[in-house]
């Protein structure tokens, strides 16, 4: 039993998926607790998705992957942002004008590439893939990510739950709401090299999705979520290896069933309680 649990992690590119599936699934769920309290779901699809013609563009410049990613991502943020500052056009109005755009634009630049498959660890990831200084990348970030949100975890809870009584208070709700874009588009960058521009969006959500069934306080949902992620990455890499399948797709359908189960135990514990 022992040998059939440590085989995988003998090779060195399994210790670094995993380590690499660890803090994205990390960031993911932490920063996906606000994603779900804030009902911006839909945000972690647009800007997975909104990437893509950075990606190509710096495909086809012969420059960093990384780097395109992450301007495409930041600008997308900042323009969501601005577009539905005013509350003239609503964010989600805003989101869903720039996504289609964005993802037009990356799909016509794709249209310049020899082979669709030059692309497709871009779409789909790979994280077996993942190398040392991508790690190093990622690390960064999440480390990033993670204490930005430690720091101003009262003002982001609160903007949350009640951005009027925290522009009261001197808080200013729009600034935390453009601080949250751009936390969750270099989330997003550093996500899509493990699971891929497809499956981003549900890692970012799914995870937390779950742990909001269990829990209705933030903290704990964080925690529950940050479990659900990491135990789902080590689930993935195992059926990568042993069945030969997707990781990415293993770890994204993993998620999924713990909130099938999350969702469950909900609906179980809403009816004793009714009896």
């Amino acid at each position: 039993m022992i040998d059939w649990l440590l085989a995988p992690f003998r090779y060195s590119f399994m210790q670094t998926g995993l380590v690499a599936a660890t803090l994205v699934g990390i960031t993911c769920a932490v920063l996906g607790a606000y994603v779900v309290l804030r009902r911006m779901a839909f945000i972690g699809d647009a800007l997975s998705h909104t990437v893509l013609p950075g990606l190509v563009v710096a495909y086809l410049g012969g420059w960093s992957l990384f780097g395109g990613a992450i301007i495409a991502g930041l600008l997308t943020a900042l323009g969501i942002g601005w577009v539905s500052r005013r509350g003239a056009v609503r964010e989600d109005t805003a989101i869903g004008v720039i996504f289609t755009a964005m993802f037009a634009l990356g799909i016509l630049l794709m249209s310049k590439v020899r082979s669709f498959r030059d692309l497709s660890h871009i779409l789909f990831g790979n994280i077996l893939g993942v190398r040392p200084e991508d790690l190093i990348q990622i690390s960064i970030i999440s480390a990033g990510v993670l204490i930005t949100l430690w720091l101003l975890h009262k003002e982001l809870e609160l903007t949350s739950y009640d951005p009027t009584y925290a522009e009261v208070i001197g808080i200013k709700a729009d600034r935390m709401r453009m601080l949250l874009l751009v936390l969750l588009a270099l989330t997003v960058v550093t996500c899509i090299q493990v699971v891929g521009v497809i499956l981003t969006s549900a890692l970012l959500v799914t995870p937390a999705a779950a742990a909001a069934l269990l829990t209705n306080r933030l903290p704990r949902m964080m925690f529950i979520a940050a479990v659900i992620a990491v135990a789902s990455a080590l689930v993935g890499l195992y059926a990568s290896y042993y069945a030969d399948v997707a990781s990415g797709a293993a770890i994204v359908l993993t998620c999924t069933a713990c909130f099938g189960v999350a969702w469950g135990y909900n609906t179980l514990r809403t009816r004793q309680s009714r009896v």
